[in-house]
């Protein structure tokens, strides 16, 4: 009996520390591609320090950062379920779920990235975090993701010509397949996790992505041609499933969303540094970083748009978008 209790003690003092306070805690999953140290991920780590003291202690984040619970596709429906309870992921998986999301993923929408905050912080960015609720979400906040090019393992692209024929690794999005094919590229979805392999052993010539993944995932090591095309720049979305949410009192809502906010601004200087940290690292791994003449790759994107904005909530907010000074 002795032993039991002993058993017993040990095992509650073990559960305490892993959960770093009182056994009223409620520890929150969230998932994350990227590894650890990545700004998205240092974004959520950062949230979750507000909670916490915003709380009193009562909640808390544990990040599962590296694709340790799957590629984004599974993380998504884990999230939707219920399994997780958070999740940042790229906005471009989600157009097929919710239309809306496919403004932001649009070709050349934004004009910078001071466009796309002001667009994305003000009511255009308050309808598409709206439209995530009917598939069961709640966006919490929208992430910097900088800037997308192409990159290859043959050549510099500095033309819409020097593209024709390549084959490269897009997002799992429509939009991202219908980009590469008006460029006359060939499209290949597939998750994040197989590009380093995939354009090592010649399956595909390249892949499109900003400075720090291409960095941290190494992919310049076998891509070491970098264009500056900057066909997208796609924020992120950091989402919470909408159960748990709505079981969150009123107040405990407010201190959930005001949390997330202030993570934005943290994550965004974090995303500067580490931008120009990584195209530094990757020069300096033997990259080439070239320009391209940008308007040809503007004017062959006019199919996407005509394919993919028929709708007309979605026409009123491309030209919302477009609109934003």
């Amino acid at each position: 009996m002795l032993y039991l209790t002993k058993l017993w003690t040990s095992a509650a003092v073990v559960t305490m520390l892993a959960l770093g306070s009182a056994s009223a805690q409620t520890v929150l999953k969230s998932s994350d591609t990227h590894p650890d140290g990545y700004p998205t991920v240092e974004g959520v780590k950062y949230f979750g320090e507000l909670l916490k003291e915003r709380t009193g202690g009562r909640y808390a984040v544990e990040i599962y950062h590296s694709a340790q619970l799957g590629e984004e596709k599974d993380t998504i429906e884990q999230v939707r379920s219920g399994v997780i309870e958070l999740n940042r992921v790229s906005m471009a998986p989600f157009n097929g779920t919710v239309k809306e999301t496919i403004i932001p993923a649009l070709p050349y929408i934004f004009r910078s990235e001071d466009h796309m905050h002001k667009v994305m912080d003000g009511p255009i960015g308050d309808q598409i975090k709206a439209a995530f609720e009917p598939a069961g979400l709640v966006a919490l906040a929208f992430y910097d993701a900088g800037s997308r090019s192409f990159y290859n393992s043959k050549k510099p692209i500095k033309t819409v010509a020097d593209i024709k024929g390549m084959k490269f690794r897009v997002i799992q999005s429509d939009i991202f397949v219908d980009m590469a094919t008006a460029l006359g590229a060939n499209a290949t979805p597939m998750p994040y996790g197989e590009v380093y392999s995939s354009v090592e052993t010649g399956v595909i010539d390249g892949a499109e992505n900003n400075f720090p993944s291409y960095d941290s995932a190494k992919h310049f090591e076998v891509a070491k041609y970098y264009s500056l095309d900057e066909h997208t720049i796609l924020p992120e979305v950091f989402v919470m499933n909408k159960a748990a949410f709505e079981k969150l009192t009123p107040e405990d809502q407010a201190i959930f969303r005001q949390a997330a906010k202030d993570s934005v601004a943290k994550q965004r200087e974090l995303w500067s540094a580490r931008t120009a940290q990584s195209r530094g690292t990757v020069e300096k791994g033997g990259a080439t970083i070239n320009e391209v003449e940008k308007q040809g790759f503007i004017d062959a994107m006019k199919p996407v748009y005509d394919k993919h904005i028929k709708d007309e909530v979605l026409k009123k907010l491309v030209a919302d978008v477009q609109a934003t000074q």
